[in-house]
This record gives structure tokens, sequence and C-alpha cells, in this order.
């Protein structure tokens, strides 16, 4: 019998206070081994849409893949952008264990991830979050930033405004001390940390705004011609990614600015890995402003999918 898992079932199981130390302790291990997740268009010019595949394995204990669709015109038939399944198999048979419901699995995992970089990049007594975005990732953002830091507020920024104060709500019925922000310069400007997930292709998030001591994390870009900061921002950051080979390979806040030589794909500080194997330091500079660059990997994935399987 393979067990299906829901997305209540998947969020009840995956609180950021078990996700980020299980994170954690994979990364500082190195034993699952993943390749760079397939991007295979599988939409039209009038309905653009990605199928991606992402695989992960601990040889011999358990392997997984996870499959999602990317489809960002979903918004106006009132669907979410992202969808997707995980399976999850058994490493010395091969026999599938569990599927489970994969957009609240990616969103708590790709939250956990940004909370986890934030551990070591974020200054300990950040107190303001601005969240660059509406969507079911930037709530779970939010959620993840504030499981890590005391923040004391948390100013939401979307297009819609009214999407955003529906957020803010959201949040503060949550027990967050949340408000919509109706000018993003003076949000950013306002923040200790800031997480942006969108799909946007021009900058959101600029250089000129941020103070010193900020901490940027960068979520919703995915593919080497969208981007949610400046050039400026990315000269100003000490820069950290997930994994190199997936920001190094599709980070248009990377790529771009290092096309156009202004920045350099050498720059980047560190990976995951080496943060939290302790092979290389996060932040030691209180006045820096770090940037952390994610574009998903699949060992989170499997990280997730085992904690949901193995129950509460």
């Amino acid at each position: 019998m393979i067990a299906f898992y829901d997305a209540g079932e998947v969020e009840a199981a995956l609180t950021y206070e078990r996700l980020v130390p299980a994170l954690r302790a994979a990364f500082a291990a190195a034993e699952v081994e993943s390749p760079v997740r397939g991007v295979h268009h599988v939409g039209t010019d009038e309905t653009p849409g990605r199928l991606l595949t992402m695989a992960a394995w601990r040889p011999g204990a358990v392997f997984g893949v996870k499959l999602v669709n990317v489809f960002p015109a979903n918004g106006a038939r009132g669907l979410g952008a992202v969808h997707g399944i995980y399976t999850l198999f058994d490493g010395t048979t091969g026999v599938p264990t569990a599927v489970i419901e994969a957009d609240a699995l990616t969103n708590r995992r790709t939250a956990a991830t940004s909370a986890l970089a934030s551990t070591f990049l974020s200054r300990m007594d950040s107190q303001t979050l601005t969240v660059v975005g509406t969507g079911h990732l930037a709530f779970q953002l939010a959620q993840g930033h504030c499981a890590v830091r005391p923040i004391r507020r948390v100013l939401v920024w979307g297009r819609v405004p009214e999407r955003a104060a529906a957020m803010a709500d959201r949040l503060k019925a949550l027990g967050l001390a949340a408000e919509p922000a109706p000018d993003l310069s003076a949000a950013v400007a306002a923040a200790d940390i800031i997480t942006s997930a969108t799909t946007s292709d021009v900058p959101l998030v600029l250089g000129r705004d941020v103070r010193p001591g900020t901490h940027v994390d960068l979520v919703g870009a995915f593919t080497p011609t969208m981007r949610e900061s400046d050039d400026a921002l990315i000269r100003a950051s000490d820069v950290y990614v997930d994994t190199y080979a997936g920001a190094l390979g599709e980070a248009g806040d990377l790529l771009l600015p290092a096309a156009a030589g202004v920045w350099s794909t050498d720059q980047v500080k560190a990976d995951l890995y080496e943060l939290c194997a302790g092979r290389t330091e996060g932040r030691t500079d209180a006045d820096a402003i770090t940037l952390f660059k994610s574009v998903g990997a699949a060992i989170e994935d499997l990280v997730a999918a085992e904690l949901v399987a193995r129950g509460r």
C-alpha cells in the first residue's frame, strides 16, 4: 500500500522547528546525491509552462523524485502557478512508499532553506522583515524567517495592494505583527531582512534602497532571464547560494550581472554545504549586506519527504 499525504498532513509534519535542523544536518553530512534538475518547456507561447524534474537519493537507503509544473499564467484562471507531486521510494528495493502533495512540500522546504541560510547570514538581532510577493511561497517565507529571528514587524509588499493586505491579515492571524507596505523602496530601506518570492524579470529589490547590515533572501527568480535584484545590489553584497551547480546554472540574479561584466561568479562566498559543515563562515561583519540566492535543490525535497513519511 502506497501512503498518500495531502497538503494539510505535509504542513503539520513540516514545522520549521523540525525541518530547519533536519536540512542543516543533511547539508552538513553531504550524503545525498542529486543531479541538477531537468527543465522541460511543455507549454505554448500563449500559456507558457515548464516541467521540472528533481531526483535525489541516499544510496541503499531512500530515493525520491519530484515532478513540478510551473505555469505563470495560471493567475488569470484563479490557480496557483506551481503544481506537482513527490514520490518516495525504498532505496533497497525500488518499491514506492509514499506519494506526497508537492506544492506544500516545496513551499515549506524552500522557506526552511531560506531560514537555514538566515541563521548564518542575517544579524541575530534582526527585527524587521520585508516580504516582496504575495503568493503561497511568500507566505511561508515570512513564517520561516520569523521562526529563526526575533522579528517584531513584517512588511508585505505586492503589485496588487489588496493581495498584500490580505496576506498581512493571514500572517496577523498566526500571531505575527504584519502590515501591508504601499511603498516598496521604503519597505526595503526599513528592513533587517528582505525576502523576495516573485516571478519578476525586472529588478524589484534595488541596491540603492538596501541599508548596510541587511540580509537579502532571493527565492523567486529561477531562470537565467528572471531577476529580483539589480546589478548594484549584487555588487554591494556578500553573495551565498544554496548550491553552486543550481544557482550558477539558472539564477538570473547572478548570471545577468556576470554577463554584463559588473560581477563575477567566482565572488560567491559559499554554498549551504560549506556553511552547514563549518568550512566557511557566514556573516562576520555587522555592516555587511549579505545575499542568499536560492533556486531549489533536490536534497531539500528528500529531507522534507522523509520527515513527512516518518510522521510527527
